[in-house]
């Protein structure tokens, strides 16, 4: 099973935002769509997760529109992490993730035993047991996001497609939210995530599409893209890019051409 966008165009109704795009992730692969804010990667995301219609082009999953998948069935194969959900009601942790399972119960049906097992092993994976039984609106904002994920991976789905999923969030969740994505990765899950920070890129991602004003600037591995020029061209100030001694990573910092 793979998810492609294939020449895609995408926006608002009665306003293009984006055209052109395409890509494909398969399981066990992580892509970044990296981009300054405004890029468009939201409502990209809203389209290819046949949120909003497309404009031109075509989402396929398993070689098939994903306009041909009953939400139900699509439901189980992609699933979706929004950007910094706060909620609103005073669910417990665990319900919020059982709430994953949704797509495999009948429209009046109670959680079976196999729903409750799927979210006690999602929690258990995401390593976030200790919360199960607290409020899901009165724990941190880098713990909602594992919670959240946990819904994902309780859902069952193939592929996880994550908006910005460290919004917001201090270094120390950023660090975790990310080693997630990578832990996704290596049990057979395709993810799709977005951010603006070129490190996270770096860091999880095996091939990065850089989108600016809804247009492909470049699409390929990391170290081809994660570049001084690369980025000027992405983010419109010049960066300057540093390799770590132990090339486990790079830095990437606003240059200063003030005289």
């Amino acid at each position: 099973m793979m998810l492609v966008a294939e020449n895609l165009s995408y926006g608002h109704p009665g306003r293009t935002l984006g055209s052109g795009v395409g890509f494909t992730v398969a399981p066990g692969e992580v892509v970044c769509l990296l981009g300054p804010n405004g890029s468009g990667k939201t409502t990209l995301f809203r389209t290819v997760l046949g949120l909003l219609p497309v404009h031109g082009g075509r989402v396929l999953l398993n070689d098939r529109p994903i306009t041909d998948w009953a939400r139900t069935e699509l439901a189980r194969a992609l699933a979706y992490v929004p950007q910094a959900h706060a909620g609103t009601f005073p669910f417990s942790v665990s319900e919020v993730v059982l709430m994953g399972r949704i797509a495999h119960m009948s429209l009046f049906g109670a959680p079976s035993a196999a729903d409750r097992d799927a979210a006690s092993m999602a929690i258990a994976a995401l390593g976030i047991g200790h919360l199960a039984d607290q409020i899901y609106t009165r724990i941190s904002g880098g713990e909602r996001q594992l919670a959240l994920i946990a819904r994902a991976l309780a859902q069952g789905a193939q592929f996880l497609v994550l908006d910005e999923p460290t919004v917001s969030l201090d270094f120390g969740n950023r660090a975790r939210v990310l080693g997630e994505i990578t832990a996704l990765s290596k049990r057979g899950i395709g993810v799709l995530f977005s951010t603006h920070h070129p490190d996270e890129a770096f860091q999880c991602a095996e091939r990065i599409i850089a989108l600016r004003e809804g247009r492909v600037l470049a699409s390929g591995a990391p170290r081809d893209i994660i570049t001084a020029a690369q980025l000027e061209a992405l983010y419109g100030v010049p960066v300057r890019v540093v390799d770590f001694p132990d090339g486990s990573g790079r830095a990437c910092l606003p240059v200063d051409r003030k005289p």
